[in-house]
């Protein structure tokens, strides 16, 4: 990375982004305690910790819907990392709205990593430490080298499963668990963590591949951190995919359970 040199607006949009990313959290964490307090009746008798974290995967939700938005846009509408759009290869190419998305990101999770470690282990355990810390390496390495911009982004985009997992710790935590809502949720759960966990990774490693010497030309680093990095977080997902497979069959046993009963 010795002849990655910072420009004057990157100077600028990389800090501002971070600090952004910090702001964003700090605010939705208000707005969520603000409008829970008075729009959910079952908010004001939660305890002290359940608030927290309450507030707090509000402004995780934020950042995933928002993370999940620009990575689709830049991987599929833009056009930035089509094979014949551009001349430079693929490995190569970024935008300011990469730069500013990875920024925002970072800020996000120094945020929600400052938070685990103050209260831990009661908002996310070792697992967490791990996925973050993995997450803000490969984030602050593509921002400071400018390669594998279109790698960071679909790993990104696998945040679009969090506002799934949120709101079933929400209906959980409001005792909706029996509801349909919950059902279709878990279910919503299911899909989501399949496409965009599992099958993205697929299609992320099969990339790399295809690419594959545009991976090695990357400094010495880089490389290494693109063959190990993503097979952790894709163990990751495919653990956690197992729990929520048996947490769905456990609902849906339920469920069935629960209509056999009314039709008795």
């Amino acid at each position: 990375m010795d002849d990655v040199g910072l420009g004057p607006d990157e100077r600028i949009l990389w800090p501002a982004s971070v600090l952004a990313g910090v702001a964003m959290c700090g605010a939705v964490y208000d707005l969520t305690r603000l409008v829970s307090s008075r729009c959910f009746k079952g908010y004001n008798g939660l305890n002290e910790m359940h608030k927290i974290e309450w507030n707090n995967r509000g402004f995780s939700t934020f950042h995933a819907l928002a993370a999940a938005a620009v990575s689709f846009y830049l991987l599929v509408m833009s056009g930035l990392f089509s094979e014949d759009a551009h001349s430079a290869v693929v490995i190569d190419r970024k935008s300011w709205l990469s730069d500013a998305m990875f920024g925002v990101s970072l800020g996000y999770f120094l945020t929600d990593l400052a938070m685990i470690l103050r209260y831990f282990p009661r908002l996310g355990g070792k697992e967490y430490l791990l996925h973050h810390g993995l997450s803000m390496y490969a984030i602050s390495l593509a921002l400071l080298s400018g390669k594998g911009h279109v790698y960071i982004l679909m790993v990104l985009f696998t945040e679009a499963t969090t506002p799934f997992v949120n709101l079933r710790w929400y209906l959980d935590l409001a005792g909706r668990k029996g509801s349909k809502l919950y059902l279709y949720n878990g279910l919503a759960l299911f899909v989501g963590w399949l496409i965009a966990r599992i099958i993205l990774f697929v299609y992320f490693f099969t990339h790399m591949y295809l690419h594959f010497d545009q991976v090695r030309s990357v400094f010495p680093l880089g490389f290494y951190s693109i063959l190990t990095v993503p097979p952790v977080l894709s163990l990751m997902n495919l653990l956690w995919f197992c729990k929520i497979c048996k947490g769905m069959v456990k609902t849906l046993c339920k469920a069935k359970q629960s209509a056999s009963v009314k039709t008795d």
